[in-house]
This record gives structure tokens, sequence and C-alpha cells, in this order.
């Protein structure tokens, strides 16, 4: 199982010093991937409750707010040479997809084959609404902007007619270095989620999971490869633990089958990023 870590980087706490170092220091620690969560804007009242938290809050500094993804990783992978960066979760719904197939091949191509995108559709509606773009329809909206830009990544001519997206003798390039594109990696803890996952993911995403959710959620997996006609041998569970973590959480996620669990990192303050790296540290050399 890799160890790696999710940090939504917000200002002004995130800035260039800061993140170069925490990112430099993190992959010469043997961190295998580094991960962030995407919000465009944001709203002192929303429909829905941020599920992350507790109180349904999104924790974001007073006067800060969380940088962009793609800007960040583009930046991360310029001063680092071998650690993975995964979107947690890319919203796809709300954005441009042709946009994002070209930010993302040109992010591959530059971190030399480094990127894996996390996709989901989000749980905010006025960030959705606020992009132009309705809520009730999201999922089936996601679904065709994963399929035209599945095809702009691997085609040389993509002609493609959709409800939302229509293209005629359409090029892109360069491709991702990645063989088949960037790796799909789906989000979602719905039936829906889980299909989609199944259909078109190279693996799943689940966020704040214990141990007995995460149990929950492979079963439900397992039903939905199933169906695909699909099995875990080229599928990855991806799992994020609440931020308290001890080495033999981690072994018991490690025996569930987890591939990669995404370590909270929690607080940017220089104090508390020290001490969350030296757990992350004693972490890793604990599962060996």
């Amino acid at each position: 199982m890799q160890i790696g870590l999710f940090s939504t980087f917000m200002s002004p706490l995130a800035d260039p010093d800061m993140i170069q170092t925490f990112a430099q220091n993190i992959e010469a620690m043997g961190v295998e991937s580094l991960w962030m969560g995407e919000h465009v804007v944001l709203f002192d009242k929303t429909s829905n409750p941020y599920p992350g938290s507790r109180d349904g809050k999104l924790p974001v500094p007073e006067g800060g707010g969380m940088l962009d993804t793609v800007a960040t990783f583009g930046f991360i992978a310029g001063c680092t040479s071998t650690l993975r960066l995964g979107t947690g979760i890319t919203l796809l719904p709300q954005r441009n997809p042709i946009y994002t197939a070209k930010e993302f091949a040109t992010l591959d191509w530059l971190s030399r084959g480094r990127i894996d995108f996390g996709i989901g559709v989000g749980w905010c509606q006025e960030e959705v609404e606020a992009c132009g773009y309705s809520f009730q329809d999201r999922g089936a909206r996601c679904d065709e902007f994963i399929e035209v830009i599945q095809q702009l990544w691997t085609d040389p001519v993509v002609n493609f007619d959709g409800k939302n997206i229509q293209l005629k003798d359409c090029r892109m390039d360069p491709k991702p270095i990645q063989a088949g594109g960037v790796p799909m990696i789906i989000g979602g803890h719905s039936p829906a989620g889980f299909k989609r996952a199944a259909k078109y993911g190279a693996g799943w995403y689940g966020f704040q999971l214990n141990l007995v959710q995460t149990e929950d959620m492979k079963g439900a997996l397992t039903q939905a490869l199933r169906d695909a006609g699909r099995g875990w041998d080229d599928f990855e569970l991806i799992i994020t633990p609440p931020y308290q973590i001890t080495p033999d959480l981690v072994k018991a996620y490690e025996d569930l089958g987890v591939d990669r669990l995404i370590l909270h990192l929690g607080s940017q303050k220089p104090d508390r990023i020290a001490e969350r790296l030296t757990l992350v540290s004693d972490l890793m050399n604990a599962l060996g």
C-alpha cells in the first residue's frame, strides 16, 4: 500500500515558498502522491452541507481561499520529479470539458506522466450554478464530459455528438504521456458514483472514510465492477481516512485491500506541518 497526502492549499499561508518546500520535503520522505481538492468560488450559505466536515462548512481561513489545482500542480511538477499529483476531486460537471482535457493533458506532458485525474459531480449547488450549469443533471453531464475527454486524449481526430458537446473533426495535442490518457479516479458514495467508477475509472477515491465505511464501499464497488464485467486487477481503491490515524489503523486499511491511503495534512501552519510529517514518516516506517 502506498501512502499519499491530501492538502487543500489555501492563501495566505500557502505561498510559493511554502508549497515548494513542502512538496520537495514530502517527495524526499518517500510520500507517493499529493492530492488537492477543488472549489472555484465559495458561499457563506449553501443549500447542501459540505460532506467532509462535522459542521457542514468548508474549513477556510478568514480572508483566505483555495488555490487552483491545475496551476498549483503545474508549479509543484516543476520543483519535483517523482511525486504523483492527483485531484481529489475535480468538479467535472461544472467545468468546460475541452479546456479541462487540454489542461490535464498538458500537466501530464510537463510532469512526465505523474498526474491522476480524480473526478466527482460535486455537492455545492450554488457553485455549479455560478459556473453556468444546472445542478440536477450534473451526473449525466459528468458522464458525457468523461467520454469526450477520453476521446480527446486518445483519438487522433474526434467526432462527438452529445447533448452538451458537439465536436467535428477535432484534434487535441499533445496527448497525455500515460498510455490511454491520464488515469481517471472516480469519486462519489452513491450507486451512480460506483457505476460511473466501474464504467470509466482506473480506481475509486473515498474521502473521510473509516474502516467500516471503507469495507462497505468496497463491497458496493465489487458488485459494480462485476456488473461492468470487471474486477480489481485493473482498479485501485484509494481512501482518505479520518484525520486521527495510527500504525494499527494504517495496517487495517492495507488488510482491507486499500491500494493508496491518502492522509490528511491538516493545518498549514509551519509547526503543525512539521508535527504531521513526523507522524507520516513514522507511519510509513511502520508499514515498511
